[in-house]
């Protein structure tokens, strides 16, 4: 009896151990890595690194952004298609908002009201842009071009090219045109 009992306290120990293991972004493998959110709820994205041959190498990151009310979850494949969208994405940006495919299939009920988390995520990209989801698909259900027109000028124009002149005459805030290191 008395053998048995480090055996047994090893084997509970496992079992803790794997009882309190925590869904780690850059533990998945890149094809459930986009649209996957942590244990700590932050959303998992796909992120290139250049190797030091020149290769580019693809790696699940764990970002910044924080999914309210969900964590340790991975996109089904029926959202994945419903919606639109492509697990092999890199980062995550609001560009595919200007997309009239990718916003009828985002808009659409199979995605809208069955796949909150990649719903959340995009309202959430729209609304960094200024714009509220819900209209922006209702608008989109009812005139697609206006609403990508609404869209793409919902924000400042950027500014327009700087010429040489323009930079030689500007004033540098950083004494001898040297910014502060970083850190």
């Amino acid at each position: 009896m008395a053998a048995k009992l480090p055996l047994v306290l090893f084997l509970s120990s496992l079992f803790i151990h794997a009882a309190l293991a925590a869904f780690v972004c850059e533990d998945l493998p890149n094809d459930v890595c986009a649209f996957s959110v942590s244990s700590a709820g932050k959303r998992c994205l796909i992120e290139t690194m250049a190797k030091n041959n020149g290769n580019v190498e693809y790696q699940c990151r764990t970002s910044e952004v924080m999914v309210e009310g969900l964590a340790e979850y991975m996109e089904t494949d029926e959202c994945v298609n419903a919606c639109g969208v492509d697990r092999k994405s890199v980062g995550i940006s609001s560009d595919s908002l200007l997309e009239p495919q990718f916003m009828s299939k985002l808009c659409s009920p199979n995605c809208y009201q069955k796949c909150p988390n990649i719903v959340e995520l995009y309202f959430n990209l729209a609304a960094g842009e200024g714009v509220f989801l819900p209209d922006l698909c209702e608008r989109q259900r009812s005139n697609p071009h206006r609403a990508m027109i609404e869209l793409m000028s919902s924000g400042e124009a950027a500014p327009g090219p700087v010429s040489s002149e323009d930079m030689h005459a500007a004033q540098s805030p950083f004494p001898n045109d040297i910014a502060p290191s970083p850190f």
